[in-house]
């Protein structure tokens, strides 16, 4: 099993003088704010990750395609959904590369470009967000509600439900918050400038 899962690891040779996309290596430069030519491939954002084994493409071989100009490949990678953005990998670096915000950049670029990812992250991503949008904050119960209803799974944490709710730590109704139209501008901020 472990040589099956080191194989499906490995990095295919490909041949970059066919395949090289330098319009996407400067767009990924440019709204990530960082220089993929500073990446030498030591391996320490993978080392890092700690999904690395739920990975299609390890972080470091995502950072190597990305410098390759490599669109298609890194944008249809299931790793750029999974990754949780806890920034180990920026943590680790030694040249101080962001990591953590190039892999934010081509996810978003990825939904962008129609690339569709895992459906049920990229689900719980826009309940999460209509959540905050809505309510200005998480509101925990229309989330999963959300979630829920666009993803079928009904079953998955039904039994978080009798440990949490005694806690109190759901409510269902959202609260109230101050600042909730400077949240509502943010989002209509974004829209606009997402349409230029």
């Amino acid at each position: 099993m472990k040589r099956e899962k080191a194989a499906h690891n490995t990095m295919k040779v490909i041949n970059i003088n066919l395949s090289y996309n330098s319009d996407f290596v400067t767009e990924v430069e440019e709204e990530s704010g960082q220089q993929l030519n500073q990446c030498y491939q030591c391996g320490k954002c993978t080392a890092g990750c700690p999904y690395t084994d739920e990975y299609d493409i390890s972080v470091s071989q995502i950072m190597r395609l990305t410098q390759a100009g490599q669109k298609d490949k890194v944008l249809k990678s299931k790793s750029l959904w999974l990754c949780a953005t806890c920034e180990s990998c920026t943590a680790r670096c030694p040249n101080q590369i962001d990591v953590a915000r190039i892999m934010d950049v081509l996810r978003h670029m990825a939904r962008r470009e129609g690339y569709s990812g895992i459906r049920t992250v990229r689900t719980f991503w826009d309940s999460f967000l209509n959540s905050v949008k809505s309510n200005g904050r998480v509101f925990e119960v229309g989330l999963l509600a959300n979630y829920i209803s666009h993803t079928g799974r009904f079953w998955t944490d039904i039994g978080l439900g009798p440990k949490v709710l005694p806690k109190g730590k759901i409510h269902f109704k959202p609260h109230g918050m101050q600042g909730k139209k400077e949240v509502t501008k943010i989002f209509a901020r974004f829209k606009q400038e997402s349409a230029k």
